[in-house]
């Protein structure tokens, strides 16, 4: 019988152990949560919106950049005149003179059928343009890097075929390259209100969490526990739940830029491919992007932990 009861002691000793270890085991803050798995498809979201606003950024930008590279090598010059002959007369010697000019790598001079043929997307195939005076078109491709004096190209044309204008593009570059500003300028303005929208989720999460947790952080501040400690471990919570969600977020943009890329490449096929290429570019993020979006992720993953330990401190701070 002395055995028995000994034995029985023995075990509730044991269980009160063993209850006491789990204890000191147990998280300050609840890690398994609806809240939490709330949290980490919100911040998710978050992160997906942000790294797809960044990534389009930076494809309007490098086509921009594209597009001016490519407009700037080229120099258009136009003749118009009603005499046929006239127009020819001048286009060719508007042609030599543009040859002469150095930093100019070709000098193409399209003749009246060939300027005719560029009007059909407004005017439709088949139009008899025999009674309009179309320009002579006259297209000149720079040398790469090469500094081309067009004011003094544009003074001769002016003192040897008045008729003819060239035109440098420099109108159409400057627009192009104050919208493309324009949507990159949007698109950080975005991507700071999804990081400040993430900052309240998650300052309201933290607010949450210590509410649930609510007496477990009073007695500790009271018993003497430093504010640093409570802080880091809710910080650790959120820069965990910060550094899954941001994942998750971040190679789901990823994946789609990737298919995009893949899309792009089929529709290259088509017969319209060449010009969505021209217009949208290959979708092809390249290292830079690529980066872009890991450095968003990373950053909402910072700031979660961030503004949760910001939160924690104000409310240890009230608590004085």
């Amino acid at each position: 019988m002395t055995f028995l009861i000994a034995r029985s002691r023995s075990r509730a000793r044991q269980e009160e152990s063993g209850d006491t270890a789990m204890r000191a085991r147990a998280p300050l803050v609840p890690t398994d949560t609806i809240a939490s798995r709330a949290l980490v498809t919100v911040i998710s979201i978050m992160t997906f919106l942000a790294a797809l606003t960044a990534g389009c950024a930076v494809l309007i930008s490098d086509a921009s950049r594209d597009w001016s590279e490519q407009v700037s090598r080229e120099v258009t010059i136009q003749v118009r005149s009603s005499n046929p002959k006239v127009a020819d007369a001048d286009a060719t010697k508007a042609a030599e003179l543009a040859r002469a000019v150095a930093g100019v790598a070709e000098v193409r001079l399209f003749s009246k059928s060939e300027s005719e043929k560029l009007l059909e997307p407004w005017l439709g195939a088949g139009v008899d343009l025999s009674e309009l005076a179309v320009p002579r078109l006259i297209v000149l491709k720079l040398e790469p890097g090469a500094t081309v004096d067009l004011s003094a190209l544009r003074k001769q044309l002016g003192q040897s075929v008045p008729n003819a204008s060239l035109d440098d593009h420099r109108m159409w570059i400057d627009r192009l390259s104050a919208m493309a500003q324009t949507l990159v300028w949007i698109a950080i303005f975005v991507v700071g209100l999804v990081f400040t929208a993430m900052a309240l989720a998650v300052a309201f999460a933290t607010r949450g969490a210590m509410a649930g947790s609510r007496h477990i952080v009073e007695v500790l501040h009271f018993v003497g526990a430093e504010d640093r400690f409570i802080a880091r471990e809710f910080q650790r919570l959120f820069l965990r739940l910060g550094l899954k969600g941001g994942a998750i977020g971040g190679l789901c943009a990823l994946a789609l830029f990737l298919a995009s890329r893949v899309l792009s490449n089929v529709w290259a096929l088509s017969p319209g491919g060449d010009q969505i290429e021209a217009l949208f570019g290959s979708f092809s993020l390249g290292p830079k992007g690529y980066a872009l979006i890991g450095l968003i992720a990373f950053a909402i993953a910072i700031l979660t932990g961030y503004m949760s330990r910001v939160v924690v401190f104000r409310h240890l701070g009230a608590l004085e």
